[in-house]
């Protein structure tokens, strides 16, 4: 009762400053949403350059040379950025927005959103195994906070403005206004009051709008939406053929079964990596970040040249044109290699690999149900990403709208949903609490054990 108390007071207040300042909140929500794109295309803009320039040095030089001494440069330039100018830009940046939003005390602003930016691009073009989607969450989030703190607007809109700006972010780098908008909702928010819906949707929709903007004048080569002379286009990031049969259900809770407990063993796996990465180590994300490099560059070095662009693994998986031993042997190297990039502290989210390990586990379990069976399910990949997304970050309709924006096409929205339902089930029965909530418990109990926090340590 007090709960929903707290939110009708918060709403009326939201209602009240529209109808006051209704100009500097639709500058607010302009100002974010473009914040948001432009740095969510940047982010992926760069990443595509400096993954260029790796490919082109593995082309006159041995990958045992090459990968293990960019990865140990990319640590160091990227760790060094982070520890010298902002602690907060390290890790994915989801739990970072959760926890502010949560009232804890965080650093915001425009810096701990451009080292973001900077440090991960290096980092994740440098060989670590991990996604845009967390930095461009704090990216956005971090924009919002600075735009409605220059406009003097209220902090409970200050509150409202750093979610939409982390949902903004999803929508730019996933091209996924739907996704964004559902996940600022479903995980930093949890709010459905209508007129935070409203503020929130104009936001997202508003950040994928300028992405597309932004990528037509060449900021991201590797992407289209909006063509000169054309206008927008619905691009399909995966065009396949979907067929969805009612024996498909039973197969999908199955799938779903499966991928709740891998996707909870990872959870639990990344946490464990992420303790003993500062029982290691320390504070001294500078160290972590360069060992962490070598040994993914000298891992990656010795593997087929699939696995020296993390970034390329997807589309053989969902083109489904690779035998089951290597789909089983890109999981495992993919589990363990993002732990470790994890416990690095390297500025990198954990969406992009689950719904690459997600797309592995649906793979293999379509090629079993046809070699048990001969049916051939063709939802079993999407339906995979999105369970696993689902199970890990407990957001079952948001992963549902992520899997949905890879291939446009409605007809995926059912079996992804029912495959996210049955994954994330799953996973409440071990832990109801997502993995980003529980890196903000981690850290917590970190500070505390170290007498930094106290029961001050919240925001008003």
């Amino acid at each position: 009762m007090k709960t929903n108390k707290k939110t009708e007071i918060y709403s009326k207040q939201i209602k009240k400053l529209i109808h006051k300042k209704w100009l500097l909140i639709a500058l607010s929500l302009i100002l974010t949403s473009l914040g948001a794109a432009l740095t969510g295309v940047l982010f992926k803009a760069g990443i595509y350059r400096l993954e260029g320039w790796r490919s082109a040095l593995l082309n006159h030089f041995p990958a045992w040379i090459v990968l293990p001494i960019i990865g140990t440069l990319g640590g160091l330039v990227s760790g060094t950025l982070i520890s010298r100018f902002s602690p907060a830009a390290s890790g994915s940046g989801v739990s970072h927005i959760m926890a502010y939003l949560r009232h804890r005390k965080v650093a915001m602003g425009l810096k701990v959103g451009i080292v973001k930016l900077i440090s991960g691009i290096i980092a994740i073009s440098s060989g670590f195994p991990l996604g845009p989607e967390g930095p461009a969450v704090q990216m956005g989030g971090s924009v919002g906070w600075r735009m409605a703190k220059s406009l003097k607007t209220p902090i409970a809109f200050r509150r409202l403005i750093v979610a939409a700006g982390g949902g903004a972010g999803i929508a730019a780098i996933f091209n996924a206004p739907i996704g964004g908008f559902i996940y600022a909702i479903e995980e930093l928010l949890n709010s459905a009051r209508p007129i935070v819906l409203l503020l929130v949707a104009i936001t997202t929709f508003a950040a994928d709008t300028w992405a597309d903007l932004f990528q037509s004048f060449g900021l991201d080569k590797n992407a289209a939406g909006f063509v000169p002379g054309l206008g927008f286009l619905l691009e399909k990031e995966y065009t396949t053929v979907i067929k969805f049969f009612p024996i498909d259900f039973i197969y999908l809770v199955g799938l779903g079964i499966i991928i709740g407990l891998l996707a909870e063993t990872y959870c639990r796996y990344i946490l464990i990596m992420q303790k003993k990465g500062k029982l290691w180590f320390g504070q001294n994300i500078v160290k972590r970040m360069v060992i962490s490099g070598f040994i993914l560059g000298s891992t990656f070095s010795i593997l087929p040249p699939s696995f020296h662009n993390i970034g390329q693994l997807q589309p053989l998986i969902v083109i489904g044109d690779i035998n089951i031993p290597k789909v089983i042997g890109i999981f495992i190297i993919l589990f363990f290699s993002t732990g470790l990039a994890a416990s690095s502290g390297a500025p990198g989210g954990l969406f992009f690999p689950m719904l690459t390990l997600g797309g592995c586990i649906g793979l293999a379990c379509g090629n079993w149900i046809e070699a048990l069976t001969g049916h051939v399910p063709t939802t079993f990949v999407f339906a995979g990403m999105g369970a696993f997304v689902a199970a890990c970050s407990r957001t079952p309709i948001t992963a549902m709208f992520l899997a949905f924006a890879l291939t446009k096409d409605l007809l995926i929205l059912k079996p992804v949903l029912v495959a996210c339902l049955a994954s994330y089930l799953i996973a409440q029965l071990f832990d109801n609490s997502s993995i980003y909530e529980r890196q903000i418990e981690l850290e917590e109990k970190e500070f505390s054990n170290q007498g930094i926090m106290n029961s001050n340590s919240f925001l008003k």
